[in-house]
């Protein structure tokens, strides 16, 4: 759906209510099953005091959340109440309202063939205080319902419309949408001018939350007024309804979909993020297990929404954005380019790939368990050599490396306009000092040279790097929305595509990374063989990490790069939150989930591009490595 024939959605869903309420305001004469607008409306003696004339709020339809292309995350339908209208004037004795109502809930539970709970304190109140409005006992007919009953609402009842918040996609893109609340409950004491005819909605989370106030819209005005017998002369509505902006994101709703597959057929919790390497836009930001914000409207039970909080696998958490791991070899690339540009390395300089390396008094294994002997630096980023890694790190030193990981943008917030980011963390000395009690010591800079102890990254941070890498060099600010417009498509405000600066590494350094991470996927002692591709070359990095403390250790898998390796359209973070006590590699449990992604994508788009020459990238035909993957 292109933004088009969303904004014609929108205009409907909006407007219908409005068009109504201006009909039933116009309408001569009251009829049996007529609206809530249609009667002769009379004030209480209280109100009397007050005023002869009454403007009342008509909340304005929330505007639309759509993705790059149109389609909708959050829209408007058209739901109704089900409502008593009082004869006039409202002189029942309260045995007489009780009977007048009593009989017409007995009416509604037989056509809607479910029980009423209604207290005889609330009819009263309502019908002392307020009684020139229609008293609601039944609340978000269903369409079913509301149909049935159009054509045999007994006499004194009738359908009141107003807005729901619907989420069309249901879970899909739940946790970037949100979702929306009643701002109250319906009120029941005197009428005051200017409340609203119905309770409004508010953003509770995610982009509904941030965007609230462009999305609410202005009220407009419904204006009741009565002669001084207290008779209704005019009612008719002054100003319609201003509805809400339309806030266009940068996600594609087909990507978040796949995104989100692939992890509830893979994972029972972890993360996936997608980014455009040459702007920067988010494409897809998955989170799994997720909730579906439909749920919260027009309102959530207590029970629901803690169970909702009670679930282990935390629903309500993004684990995106808002949580973060230990990267483990991905932040290879990070040591890697720390090393060469540093001059610490040259590319064909040689280490050896040993079982194992004594640090101080600590013994730091490979996860290979053979002497793989010397390698350079593509070779070792293939076969992602831990003790090569540990050497190279150390001999680097820890300053080089933490400036490259900053440049990388890890150990700082992308910018998204949602609450709860992460920085991540970049454990400098600082830090050590704070936590620790001491500066980085070689095995701290051991650890770090593999993403382990105390660095830490969200998916989204690495999908981000990753982009950097993939596009040359240039940090383009992160951007989740596009811009905001109106209904009639004028922009509001754009969010423009920045770059925000440059990386800075050789076109030398570059090259031997992206040759690596091609590698990885592609190479003989590679460990990514499952994210390959027929006819599209994909760059990546796997990574394994152990993360928490030790009597819940869990393994964070991951898996991270960029296709085509060539020219890169995507750059991709694919993160498997293990079980406690149990063991999940890069390469087994991530990159399968980016396959399922691309091999959809580049088959849906005809996209069947010849990969890299081997002969450039020194590249054979993918041979499986040993059985325990590691990374």
């Amino acid at each position: 759906m292109n933004l088009r024939s969303a904004k014609l959605l929108f205009s409907v869903a909006a407007f219908a209510a409005l068009v109504q309420l201006r009909a039933q305001s116009e309408s001569p004469s009251p009829a049996p099953g007529a609206s809530p607008f249609e009667e002769t409306i009379v004030p209480t003696f209280e109100t009397q005091k007050l005023a002869r004339t009454y403007v009342l709020d008509i909340p304005a339809p929330r505007g639309l959340i759509t993705d790059r292309n149109g389609a909708p995350l959050a829209q408007n339908r058209l739901s109704y109440n089900l409502a008593i209208n009082f004869p006039t004037p409202l002189d029942f004795s309260d045995p007489q309202l009780l009977a007048y109502v009593h009989e017409r809930i007995q009416a509604a539970e037989k056509l809607l063939g479910r029980s009423l709970k209604i207290s005889d304190d609330l009819i009263k109140r309502h019908y002392h205080n307020r009684g020139i409005l229609p008293f609601e006992i039944v609340q978000n007919l269903s369409d079913k319902e509301s149909d049935d009953l159009k054509t045999r609402l007994p006499a004194g009842m009738a359908l009141r419309p107003y807005y729901v918040r619907i989420y069309p996609n249901g879970k899909t893109a739940g946790q970037i949408v949100g979702y929306s609340g009643k701002t109250g409950r319906n009120p029941d004491g005197i009428i005051d001018n200017h409340e609203v005819l119905w309770p409004e909605t508010e953003g509770r989370e995610g982009l509904e939350q941030t965007f609230n106030q462009v999305l609410t819209g202005k009220h407009g005005e419904y204006k009741i007024t009565f002669d001084k017998d207290g008779r209704k002369t005019s009612e008719k509505i002054t100003t319609p309804p201003v509805p809400g902006h339309t806030v266009v994101t940068t996600l594609d709703l087909h990507l978040q979909e796949l995104a989100e597959k692939a992890l509830e057929a893979k994972a029972k919790r972890g993360a996936i993020v997608v980014v455009d390497p040459n702007t920067g836009d988010i494409l897809a930001m998955a989170s799994w297990p997720t909730y579906n914000p439909n749920a919260f409207t027009p309102n959530i039970s207590a029970e629901k929404f803690k169970a909702l909080q009670d679930d282990p696998d935390i629903p309500l958490l993004p684990r995106a954005f808002r949580s973060s791991y230990p990267p483990g070899s991905t932040f290879k690339v990070a040591v890697g380019i720390a090393a060469l540009e540093s001059g610490t390395v040259r590319s064909d300089e040689e280490f050896n790939c040993v079982p194992s390396i004594q640090i101080g008094n600590v013994l730091f294994h490979n996860w290979k368990k053979t002497d793989r002997g010397p390698l350079n630096f593509v070779e070792a980023m293939t076969e992602s050599c831990d003790t090569w890694f540990y050497q190279v790190g150390i001999k680097t030193g820890s300053e080089p490396i933490l400036e490259w990981a900053q440049r990388l943008g890890f150990g700082a917030k992308c910018g998204i306009p949602l609450r709860g980011e992460v920085e991540g963390r970049v454990p400098n000395d600082q830090y050590m000092k704070a936590t620790h009690g001491r500066k980085l010591l070689n095995g701290d800079i051991a650890n770090l040279s593999i993403g382990q102890g105390d660095m830490q990254t969200t998916p989204l941070q690495m999908a981000q790097a990753m982009g950097i890498i993939g596009n040359g060099g240039t940090f383009y600010q992160t951007r989740l929305v596009e811009q905001v417009q109106t209904v009639d498509n004028e922009i509001v405000t754009a969010f423009q595509v920045r770059e925000k600066k440059t990386l800075g590494a050789s076109a030398d350094t570059m090259s031997q990374l992206r040759t690596a991470m091609i590698n990885v996927v592609n190479g003989p002692g590679g460990t990514a063989h499952q994210a390959s591709l027929d006819g599209v070359s994909v760059a990546g990095k796997t990574g394994t990490a152990q993360w928490g403390p030790k009597n819940k250790e869990r393994t964070a898998a991951w898996f991270a790069g960029f296709v085509p390796a060539e020219k890169p359209q995507y750059a991709f973070a694919a993160l498997y939150e293990g079980d406690v006590g149990s063991t999940a590699h890069g390469g087994s449990a991530a990159a399968p989930m980016i396959a399922m992604i691309l091999k959809d994508v580049y088959k849906e788009n005809g996209n069947k591009k010849k990969r890299t020459d081997p002969g450039d990238i020194r590249v054979r035909k993918a041979e499986p490595v040993e059985e325990d993957e590691g990374d």
